[in-house]
């Protein structure tokens, strides 16, 4: 039995940060994904402190026998820069998990079912790749009417100019807060 979290209005929604980077352009992706990890520890700081529900969306890259530890361990077993996202940000006891078969962590995954039953209506999303899995599960929370915040620097791309792409999509056509993290805390923890 796990320590789970108390109900909370907000969660922070990890996507996609377990990752072996062995596909074209995964070196440049990785790179990007190890320089938001001090940033992406510290907004799961806040959430911890705030008793706040912190969730991790994976994809399964088709693996359909394994689970979620299993990507992790993975992960830390290939060394690099996924060993080391691992080491510092790997799920707790208190977390929750789910593995997603396509980009968004909506789409035929628990993850309607969890956030309601946590009572989320607040969603911050953070982790990989922002102009791929970053942006359609935030596009699947918008029409499922979640207010959102995706911190700019706590999403990687394979290129800046593809992370910019998809943060001024977010911001101006569907209207997501993409401030930085260490700015104003608002309405989020």
């Amino acid at each position: 039995m796990t320590a789970a979290r108390a109900k909370a209005d907000t969660a922070l929604l990890l996507v996609d940060l377990f990752n072996l980077f062995d596909f074209p352009g995964g070196t440049a992706l990785a790179r990007s994904a190890l320089e938001m990890v001090p940033r992406v520890a510290a907004l799961r700081d806040r959430f911890d402190r705030a008793n706040a529900p912190v969730i991790y969306a994976n994809d399964n890259f088709s693996d359909w026998q394994g689970g979620f530890p299993e990507l992790v361990a993975a992960c830390l077993a290939a060394g690099g820069t996924p060993a080391a996202i691992v080491a510092a940000l790997a799920p707790r006891a208190s977390d929750y998990y789910i593995l997603k078969p396509r980009h968004s962590a909506f789409m035929a995954t628990a993850l309607p079912v969890l956030l309601t039953q946590l009572g989320v209506r607040r969603l911050v999303l953070a982790g990989i790749a922002a102009d791929s899995c970053v942006l359609a599960t935030a596009q699947d929370a918008h029409m499922r009417e979640y207010t959102q915040w995706v911190p700019s620097d706590c999403v990687a791309a394979i290129s800046p100019a593809r992370k910019d792409t998809a943060l001024t999509l977010l911001s101006r056509s569907i209207g997501i807060q993409t401030r930085g993290s260490r700015g104003t805390p608002g309405v989020f923890p």
